[in-house]
C-alpha cells in the first residue's frame, strides 16, 4: 500500500498528543466475558485520507472498518474476515476485510454518497436504508469460505454486527463505535469497543462444563443485566480518546464491578498488502489484444488504483 501522510498541520500537532492506536483484549466476570476497546484515531484518518473521503463518507467506512477491526480478538489461528452490506440506501454499501494478524481494509460501493439537506446527526439510516449484511470466514487451508447473512435495517452498523452474532452464532454480543469530529469535519478522535459472553458451557464453575444450573443461569441472566447497563454508560469514545482518554481508565471505571483484566494490547492497522508488481502482473494476464492496444494507444504511465485501500500506481507501459 502506498501509505498517505497526513499534511495538515494542526491535526497532526492533536493526535501526536494522543494515547498510542491499539486494541486492549480484556477478560472480566471471572473470564464469562470479554472483550476489547480500540482506539482508533490514527486509523480512521489513515483510511480517510488513503480514499480521499468526505464527512459522510468518513462515517459510513469508519464505522464499518471499526466494526470489522473488532471482529479480530475473535478470530482464531489464521483467519480472515470479510464483513459486505448491500443496502438500497444511496450509500448503496460497503466491503471490509479484516484479518488475524491485525490489518483492515476496505471500500465504498458509492463513495460521493448524495446528501440531499444539511445533517442534523449521525444517523445513517437514511443513507443506509435495509439491505443484507454477509460474512465470510476463511480459515488457513479451506478452499472456500464459510458464508452466512442476516437482512438488517437498523441504520447502525454496530448493532447490525450484534444482530449477525445473535443470529449466526447464537451469542450474545455488543458493538460500539465512535467518530468525532470537529466543527471543520476532522477526525479529532475515534473508538471501538464489543462485549460477548461466553457459552454457559465450560468457565469457572468447577463442574467439569457441565450446563449451568438454574440458580446459575439466574445468576448470569443478573450478569448479564448488570454488563449491559455498564457498557450502555460507557461515554462517546471519539471524544474519550480526542480529549486524551486512555485504555486502563475507561475499562477498569466502566467495568470495576466485574474485576476486569487486561490480558494484551495489540496493534491494527488500515493497511493493504497490494503493491505496483501486484497489478503489473495482472496486467500482462490480460489478452493479448487488450495489451497490443494499450501498448500502441496507451496511455503511459497507466495509472491504477487499488479499490481495497485507494492507492494509486503509474506502470509504464514499456514494463508490461
Amino acid at each position: 500500500m502506498n501509505k498517505l501522510e497526513l499534511k495538515d498541520e494542526e491535526l497532526k500537532a492533536h493526535i501526536n498528543q494522543l494515547e498510542k492506536d491499539d486494541m486492549a483484549v480484556f477478560v472480566m466476570a471471572d473470564g464469562r466475558i470479554r472483550g476489547s476497546l480500540f482506539h482508533a484515531t490514527r486509523f480512521v484518518n489513515q483510511l480517510r485520507l488513503q480514499h480521499n473521503l468526505g464527512i459522510l463518507e468518513t462515517m459510513v467506512l469508519g464505522q464499518a472498518s471499526l466494526s470489522a477491526a473488532l471482529m479480530i480478538p475473535m478470530m482464531k489461528g489464521e483467519e480472515h474476515v470479510s464483513l459486505r452490506y448491500d443496502c438500497n440506501g444511496p450509500a448503496q454499501g460497503f466491503s471490509v476485510e479484516a484479518d488475524s494478524k491485525g490489518t483492515v481494509r476496505g471500500y465504498l460501493f458509492n463513495d460521493h454518497i448524495p446528501v440531499k439537506k444539511a445533517l442534523e446527526n449521525w444517523d445513517l439510516k437514511p443513507f443506509l436504508g435495509e439491505g443484507t449484511l454477509t460474512v465470510s470466514t476463511l480459515h488457513k487451508g479451506d478452499k472456500e469460505p464459510f458464508t452466512s447473512s442476516v437482512q438488517v435495517n437498523s441504520g447502525n452498523i454496530a448493532n447490525d454486527l450484534a444482530w449477525y452474532y445473535k443470529q449466526s452464532e447464537q451469542l450474545s454480543t455488543a458493538f460500539y463505535v465512535s467518530i468525532q469530529m470537529d466543527k471543520q469535519g476532522r477526525v479529532i478522535g475515534a473508538g471501538a469497543m464489543f462485549l460477548q459472553v461466553m457459552p454457559e458451557t465450560g468457565g469457572k464453575r468447577g463442574d467439569g462444563g457441565a450446563k449451568s444450573s438454574s440458580s446459575n443461569k439466574d445468576e448470569d441472566d443478573e450478569l448479564l443485566s448488570r454488563a449491559e447497563m455498564a457498557f450502555r454508560t460507557c461515554p462517546s469514545l471519539g471524544q474519550w480518546f480526542a480529549e486524551k482518554g486512555n485504555f486502563e481508565d475507561l475499562i477498569y471505571g466502566l467495568f470495576r464491578e466485574f474485576k476486569p483484566s487486561i490480558a494484551l494490547k495489540r496493534s491494527i492497522n488500515y493497511d493493504c498488502p497490494c503493491n505496483e508488481n501486484f497489478f503489473l502482473q495482472y496486467i500482462r494476464s490480460l489478452p493479448k489484444d487488450q495489451l497490443d492496444d494499450i501498448k500502441k494507444n496507451g496511455p503511459s504511465p497507466l495509472e491504477v488504483t487499488c479499490r481495497n485501500c485507494g492507492s494509486v500506481y503509474h506502470i509504464d507501459t514499456k514494463t508490461i
